[in-house]
C-alpha cells in the first residue's frame, strides 16, 4: 500500500494532537471535580477561577463544544452559590 508523505506527516500530527486533547480534558474534568468536591466556600473559590479560565480555553480551541462549556460551568457555578448559602 502506497503512502504519501503528507500523510504520514498527518498520522504522526493527529497521534500528538490526540494525546494533547486527551490530557486537557483530563484536566478540564479534575478541575471540574475539585470545584465540585469542596467542602467550603473559600476551597471552591480558589478552584473556581482556574476551573472556568481552562473551560473557556478548551472551548475556544474547539477542544469541547461551546454549549458544553456552558453547560459545565453552569454545573460548578451552581455547586458555588450553593456552598454559600
Amino acid at each position: 500500500m502506497d503512502r504519501h508523505k503528507q500523510q504520514i506527516k498527518r498520522d504522526r500530527q493527529d497521534l500528538k494532537r490526540r494525546a494533547i486533547n486527551s490530557q486537557n480534558k483530563s484536566r478540564m474534568r479534575t478541575l471540574i471535580k475539585s470545584v465540585l468536591t469542596a467542602d467550603s466556600k473559600k476551597s471552591a473559590d480558589e478552584h473556581y477561577a482556574d476551573a472556568v479560565s481552562f473551560i473557556d480555553k478548551m472551548a475556544s480551541k474547539n477542544i469541547i463544544h461551546k454549549n458544553n462549556a456552558a453547560r459545565q460551568k453552569s454545573k460548578i457555578t451552581n455547586h458555588l452559590n450553593s456552598l454559600g448559602k
